[in-house]
């Protein structure tokens, strides 16, 4: 677990599997101006949903092991049904982000495609997230 605090930050919730990319992105949304609090699960994730903490964001990669992204985000839609959702993929998964869209259309969500392309991911933060 890896957390980064900013002072009067928005707060993010990363879930990453692969160690080097959860690492790098928990860095650079730090330096966006983002708290982040970077986990390697979706179950630990769900822990998390479960207490009391804000989160501004969820940002999950599609691809975890045992609880794969779009399962996360249907479980922390009946914790957080209006939390804002940025789905990563090493892929475009337009399916997948239409699929989840026509099911809970109160809560923002969209997508980005790793390798991130950091202009784009702060704008996508920012849309979201604010």
């Amino acid at each position: 677990m890896t957390e980064i605090d900013c002072a009067s930050a928005k707060t993010i919730l990363l879930v990453e599997d692969d160690d080097v990319v959860r690492q790098l992105t928990a860095e650079v949304l730090g330096e966006f101006g983002y708290r982040v609090l970077a986990l390697r699960d979706g179950h630990s994730a769900l822990e998390r949903l479960r207490s009391e903490q804000h989160f501004d964001l969820l940002m999950s990669d599609i691809g975890l092991p045992g609880m794969d992204g779009r399962e996360l985000v249907e479980a922390a839609r009946q914790l957080r049904p209006t939390l804002p959702v940025l789905f990563a993929s090493g892929y475009y998964e337009r399916e997948l982000l239409e699929e989840v869209r026509a099911r809970d259309s109160a809560a923002p969500t969209e997508s980005i495609v790793k390798p991130y392309d950091f202009k784009l991911l702060a704008q996508r933060l920012s849309e979201l997230a604010g």
